[in-house]
């Protein structure tokens, strides 16, 4: 007996002899298609790397870091720890991005700052607010149980939008925005994000580079990173 699956095999079959394609291979009006999508869709990342391109490097090196620096921030009207931000990170136009740290920062404090940004995460809507990505910051619990925060600042000399590197690892191939959330990439990372004891920003113990120099935390050694 012919199944459904049969006939529209069959038809496929044919259609493909028709347009002489070779069994699975698209049209070039179809691939033409899905190209121009894609770059409409504008994806997370223009560096970003196929998966099984990327398997075979560390975790971290799916994940893409970029300098940026705070161009424009403003309080959440909705959320009382959240500051929205515009980030420049040398993209055609600012990232907004939410981050809960108006218990450690002032307005003053966060305009202008430069640091780093994780810009291979899909978007997340924060109390109404779409967020383009996460600032990276260094933590540290102080003896009476309070948190401290400070930036993990790239040095003065490394442009805006300059991709980090990971000393003693290859250059990082950046996974899709989906697949970092698919294959849980940040959480697999987490453990190993912490400053060393000379305040430098690292993965285990990889130092968080750019190409005039390490990224750091100000006074904060042995501090987790989130």
């Amino acid at each position: 007996m012919v199944s459904a699956l049969d006939i529209i095999d069959e038809a496929i079959a044919e259609l493909e002899a028709r347009l002489n394609l070779k069994p699975g291979e698209e049209s070039s009006s179809v691939a033409n298609k899905k190209k121009t999508n894609n770059i409409k869709a504008g994806n997370a990342s223009k560096t970003e790397t196929p998966l099984e391109d990327a398997e075979d490097q560390p975790d971290i090196c799916k994940l893409e870091f970029k300098v940026g620096v705070v161009t424009k921030v403003w309080t959440h009207e909705k959320a009382d720890k959240l500051y929205c931000e515009e980030i420049d990170v040398g993209e055609e136009e600012p990232r907004q991005i939410a981050s809960g740290l108006r218990p450690h920062f002032s307005l003053e404090q966060m305009q202008g700052q430069r640091l780093l940004v994780m810009s291979n995460l899909k978007a997340k809507n924060l109390v109404g607010f779409k967020s383009n990505g996460m600032v990276l910051c260094a933590a540290q619990t102080r003896d009476d149980g309070t948190e401290r925060v400070e930036f993990v600042e790239p040095p003065e000399g490394a442009a805006i939008g300059e991709v980090i590197t990971f000393e003693g690892l290859p250059a990082p191939r950046p996974v899709s925005a989906a697949q970092v959330e698919k294959r849980k990439v940040l959480q697999a990372c987490a453990d190993g994000l912490k400053t060393t004891e000379e305040c430098l920003a690292a993965w285990n113990g990889h130092v968080f580079m750019t190409s005039a120099g390490p990224c750091k935390a100000k006074t904060i050694a042995g501090g987790v990173m989130r």
